[in-house]
């Protein structure tokens, strides 16, 4: 842990720097001496020795303006970016296909809060009843990811919508590794032709799909799982990196709805 004496110390040779460096166009004086710094950085100092609190108070000021400054650049990357985010013409869409708020998910089965936000992403879905889901395949923790995008995306173009949804669910959930023989029976389960769907697996189309995902998410500076992007009808939208129970993901609809 870092001592407090050394914090402060820093802190207070750093606005010693800052405030003496202005003093000169301010007041139109000579620069300060050695002396007169050394002198303003000890009485900066014991001030903050005296008042600790003031340094939680600036770092706390610090992260709020960082904050701040990441969520205005999320939604110009998003501005910029949002044909290929919300209408790519290859991504899987659920829920409400008319909804007025739209619901991104940029996710990983092998992502441990993927699976853990599952259960709120289909709560929200079912309980609000107007949202628009749309599902980005990034498989980023392996080969095992890869794998299962590869065959969910493959049932998709095969299989169509319906048994995408029934795969996602399923692979959202599987333990441990998939192997082929669990891709082929998890197909003829739902009727489709299994040999099919794994020559697909491995063919260009699905290829440019992930591709195109890794490069969206790339250009959204995404380098993790889960991550969401919501839009409302009027415009608004929100990128929201990491893990979300549901208060919070109802929160940022009501908010984007106004």
């Amino acid at each position: 842990m870092i001592r407090m004496s050394a914090i402060a110390a820093t802190l207070a040779a750093c606005l010693a720097t800052t405030s003496l460096s202005t003093l000169p166009a301010m007041a139109q004086t000579a620069p300060a001496t050695e002396q007169e710094r050394e002198a303003f950085g000890a009485a900066v100092r014991a001030y903050l020795m005296e008042h600790p609190e003031v340094i939680f108070e600036a770092v706390g000021e610090y992260e709020r303006r960082q904050e701040a400054q990441q969520a205005e650049m999320d939604l110009a990357l998003v501005e910029i970016n949002a044909d290929d985010i919300f209408d790519d013409g290859h991504s899987w869409i659920g829920g409400n296909p008319e909804g007025d708020i739209t619901l991104v998910e940029f996710m990983d089965y092998r992502c441990g809060y993927c699976r853990r936000a599952q259960p709120a992403v289909s709560e929200l879905i079912a309980s609000d009843g107007n949202i628009r889901l749309i599902v980005k395949e990034f498989p980023i923790l392996g080969p095992q990811s890869e794998i299962m995008s590869r065959f969910a995306v493959a049932v998709q173009q095969v299989g169509g919508d319906e048994p995408y949804a029934e795969i996602h669910e399923a692979l959202m959930s599987w333990e441990g590794d998939v192997t082929p023989e669990d891709l082929r029976a998890m197909a003829e389960d739902l009727g489709l032709d299994a040999t099919e769907i794994m020559a697909a697996m491995n063919g260009d189309d699905v290829t440019r799909i992930l591709q195109a995902n890794h490069a969206l998410a790339e250009r959204l500076r995404i380098t993790g799982t889960p991550t969401f992007v919501m839009g409302a009808e009027g415009g608004a939208t929100e990128l929201l990196r990491g893990y979300l129970p549901l208060d919070a993901m109802q929160a940022s609809v009501a908010e984007l709805r106004g």
